[in-house]
């Protein structure tokens, strides 16, 4: 019997709503290019109210996907209705990257993935220090604390304007997650490793407040998740002060590395080309 796989080229997409200005069909079509594989990587935009059709219809076999990305605001109801969360996703409550096996929907978030790999390739060894500093309490925050958590980093300390946001991600990854005013910043950076700007402030040419990461220890590292632009108000203020920085864009790409992984079954690689490509496509828009 033929394997169905050399017969029919495999499908997956990224549903959002909207999902037009998503980069990831950008990203997966060229690994597919590149690695020579048959199959397609589409856009889906489904509304709230029709987000358990369009699941019902992956499960069945219907739609002819064999999975795909969620982002937002279906990454909540994904995790709900998927067959088979992994751990990270139920302690998140949120999934980004669903696939079938087995006949069963699975769901994983690889955005803590895609955030610790960021880091490993472009400033190697920022995980030595024991303090990091979070900057917003909202759904970006959740998988990059938790992973940032998991890699061994003793203190984290978030900060949001509304300080029950921030409560409530310190109850969810426990004891070593604290939760402050935005006043407390001066106080939390002292001696810190790392500061993650989690908040939508600098994006597209929106305004930042001035930060002074002079407290920050010796060979601290700065990002952003923000990559639009690259060079964030934040981390421009950053180097000014000496400090290394990372962007935000290598996040984007290192979080579809295991979902091509699972659809399309050859693990790719972020280099130097897919980022140019990313970029030129950002510059064009």
């Amino acid at each position: 019997m033929h394997d169905s796989r050399e017969t029919f080229p495999r499908r997956a997409f990224v549903t959002g709503y909207p999902v037009k200005h998503s980069r990831s069909p950008l990203i997966h079509r060229h690994w597919l290019e590149k690695l020579g594989l048959a199959g397609n990587y589409t856009r889906q935009e489904v509304e709230p109210n029709e987000f358990a059709g369009f699941i019902s219809k992956l499960k069945s076999g219907e739609s002819g996907f064999i999975g795909g990305n969620v982002t937002i605001p279906h990454k909540e109801l994904a995790f709900q209705l998927a067959d088979r969360p992994a751990a990270l996703s139920e302690e998140l409550g949120a999934a980004n990257t669903l696939w079938l096996d087995d006949g069963q929907l699975h769901a994983t978030n690889t955005d803590g993935y895609g955030f610790l790999a960021n880091l490993d390739a472009l400033a190697p060894g920022w995980d030595r220090t024991d303090r990091a500093v979070v900057l917003g309490a909202g759904g970006a925050s959740r998988a990059i604390i938790q992973a940032v958590r998991d890699r061994g980093v003793g203190e984290i300390h978030v900060l949001n304007r509304t300080v029950p946001r921030a409560r409530e991600l310190a109850d969810r990854f426990g004891p070593r997650v604290h939760a402050h005013a935005m006043e407390a910043l001066s106080e939390v950076l002292r001696e810190a490793g790392l500061f993650i700007n989690t908040t939508s402030l600098g994006m597209e040419g929106e305004p930042a407040p001035d930060f002074d990461f002079s407290p920050l220890a010796a060979g601290a590292v700065v990002t952003d998740i923000v990559y639009v632009p690259l060079v964030t108000p934040i981390l421009r203020q950053a180097q000014q002060q000496g400090f290394a920085t990372v962007d935000g864009l290598g996040m984007l790409l290192h979080q579809a590395v295991p979902g091509f992984e699972k659809w399309f079954g050859v693990r790719p690689e972020v280099d130097e080309t897919l980022r140019d490509i990313v970029l030129a496509d950002m510059d064009a828009h």
